[in-house]
């Protein structure tokens, strides 16, 4: 194995295939098996330019692995919040179901409030600042700002800066169409319930593509990407073309078993907001989306 160093990172070429974890653990000779997870948990390992969290990311020869030279700090530990990346601007997660991504009545327990605590913790001087958001039930990759400047760029620019943005879901019945695209408008009435119509009725104008990626007679998995960012907009249009989100009680079907909404944000592409790097954050889908599409709850 060859390497050179640079500023920030130390890199590495591959040259036999092998796990990444492992591979880790051989270059950085003499460091643990745990500050090897942690640099690559928080996000201080590239391959091929993009920022990888996988510990099992099958390496091929002719990759090139870069491993950041800063020590990990302060790791957090929470059931709901797992950070995938973090620098002085932007803090990457992977939430889990079942909380809120902001602040809300009567919900004093949030992302946002597990953040600034990690933040005091770790004594940064700083606070997490919501960019945009995850109904509580779903799950997925976000980013947070860590100051106002970088939450104004993210805000005012997230058309441009936002390069690709998906998700996978679990929806009932078999799809028929293999690709395809979802648009109405939509509105929220007195209820807080969205509705959709397939003309302008005064809402906002949403638009969705689907990629169905296997079905049975009983569900299908599809991926989905937003071309605009409506709230409730996949829970909506999965309902307008006959197959809902499993377990989305709200705009499903009401005698759903599941134990979550089956919906995840895996895929997030983006410009960085003040480097203009372009980042690339993936997840696996949720083991649970298989173990149920194939009967095993």
């Amino acid at each position: 194995m060859t390497y050179t160093t640079q500023s920030k990172y130390t890199v590495f070429n591959v040259h036999q295939e092998c796990e990444l974890l492992p591979f880790i653990e051989k270059v950085l000779n003499g460091m643990s098996h745990n500050k090897a997870k942690a640099i690559l948990t928080n996000g201080g390992v590239m391959v091929d330019k993009h920022i990888e969290t996988q510990h099992n990311f099958l390496l091929k020869p002719g990759m090139v692995v870069e491993i950041s030279k800063r020590k990990p700090g302060i790791m957090l530990h929470n059931k709901f919040v797992k950070i995938i990346y973090e620098d002085r601007d932007i803090i990457v997660i992977d939430k889990s179901p079942g909380i809120l991504s902001a602040p809300a009545p009567h919900q004093l327990y949030n992302v946002k409030t597990i953040l600034d605590s990690y933040l005091k913790a770790s004594h940064q001087k700083c606070t997490s600042h919501v960019v945009h958001r995850l109904d509580r039930d779903t799950s997925g990759i976000m980013v947070y700002a860590k100051n106002m400047n970088i939450e104004q760029v993210l805000e005012h620019s997230w058309k441009d800066i936002v390069i690709d943005r998906r998700y996978i879901a679990l929806v009932e019945g078999k799809m028929e169409q293999q690709n395809g695209s979802i648009e109405s408008w939509l509105k929220e009435d007195e209820r807080f319930i969205t509705y959709s119509s397939p003309f302008d009725n005064g809402g906002k104008y949403a638009l969705t593509h689907f990629r169905t990626v296997k079905s049975n007679e009983r569900y299908s998995l599809v991926e989905l990407r937003l071309e605009t960012g409506r709230e409730n907009q996949i829970r909506v249009h999965m309902q307008d073309i006959g197959h809902p989100i499993c377990g989305d009680i709200k705009y499903g079907n009401n005698n759903d078993e599941q134990k979550r909404m089956y919906l995840h944000a895996f895929r997030l592409v983006l410009h960085h907001p003040r480097t203009n790097e372009l980042l690339r954050f993936e997840t696996p889908y949720p083991k649970e989306f298989m173990q149920t599409y194939n009967g095993k709850k």
